[in-house]
């Protein structure tokens, strides 16, 4: 019986050492990789013969052999870009090798046969387009904010008559730079009256600003939920913005109904893990309150007061042996 979890991600990444920790207290066999490593330090055959229904092989790192047929789950995580292994070269070489290391070596991982994914990446992509989380979550019967996507600076006044305050906010976060840096821009407030053509370039996200008493963050884990009211100090309409080490946390009690519907909203997307941001408009204790503004299907966990209760419901989910709901 296939007993192995696999860890996908990045060699720098303490959410994933906590739940590798969990599981290697539970004596189950764990092994990680980072397939942007592909090469030397990461090398794989796989293998599907006549009359066989199941790719078979290792995968070999610089400290673990691992049989594909003895993979049960996958935790994945946040692997490094495939592109990252190829900046060396020029820009067609680059477009190519990882082209072929990710339908590759990235085929087979996405693939191993009667495995258990947290999340599997393909539902992950899918379930990253901000749009498909609204429609998904409205049709659930979840409250969403007053949104349009558009390129049109028409309509984005329009939009912003008819609701009065608005925000703007970014579909992905920035890309890095030349240099490997990273940024962000936060939901902020805008001004109609900057509205102009340029607004054609591209793709924009406006929402109504919810007249709110407070912010949620929800992580769901198989059947599991965890809820923490989340504040910033100085009142930000963002709280991701600031100092993440001062923000303040309460734990919340989630209705049964929001409860509900966010299984479902899972189930939908064919995910078993999720974190969840909701505007509270109330005290918390109707589902009225909650308005939903967006599922991370990977989003970050350990910075949460209740990490350890998490990192052990990822365990469960994760050990074939242990029992855990699923």
């Amino acid at each position: 019986m296939a007993s192995t979890v696999l860890v996908v991600t990045a060699l720098e990444d303490v959410t994933a050492d906590w739940v590798i920790a969990a599981l290697n207290e539970r004596e189950v066999p764990v092994a990680r990789v980072d397939p942007a490593d592909i090469g030397p330090g990461l090398t794989f055959g796989a293998r599907i013969d006549a009359g066989a229904s199941a790719w078979t092989g290792q995968l070999v790192t610089g400290s673990r052999e691992v049989e594909l047929g003895e993979v049960a789950a996958v935790y994945y995580r946040r692997p490094t870009p495939y592109a990252a292994r190829y900046q060396h070269l020029s820009a067609q070489q680059r477009d190519f090798t990882t082209a072929e290391a990710r339908h590759g070596l990235g085929g087979v991982l996405n693939h191993l046969h009667g495995a258990f994914y947290v999340n599997h990446p393909g539902a992950v992509t899918a379930a990253d387009f901000k749009p498909a989380q609204l429609q998904t979550a409205a049709q659930l019967g979840l409250t969403v904010p007053p949104t349009l996507v558009t390129n049109d600076a028409e309509a984005a006044s329009k939009f912003a008559a008819d609701h009065g305050h608005v925000i703007y906010k970014t579909f992905r976060g920035l890309p890095r730079d030349e240099d490997g840096h990273t940024g962000a821009i936060w939901a902020q407030r805008v001004d109609p009256d900057t509205f102009d053509d340029s607004l054609a370039v591209t793709a924009h996200l406006f929402q109504a600003e919810i007249p709110k008493t407070g912010d949620v963050r929800v992580t769901v884990v198989g059947r599991r939920v965890f809820a923490q009211q989340v504040a910033a100090p100085d009142g930000a309409l963002d709280w991701r913005r600031g100092d993440w080490d001062a923000l303040l946390h309460a734990p919340i009690g989630v209705p049964a109904a929001i409860k509900a519907a966010l299984h479902s909203y899972l189930t939908a997307f064919g995910l078993v893990f999720g974190c969840f941001d909701f505007a509270l408009t109330g005290d918390g204790n109707a589902a009225e309150d909650w308005v939903f503004i967006e599922c991370n299907p990977n989003g970050q966990w350990g910075w949460l007061p209740d990490a350890g209760d998490i990192t052990e419901a990822f365990a469960d989910i994760l050990n074939p042996e242990g029992g855990g709901a699923r």
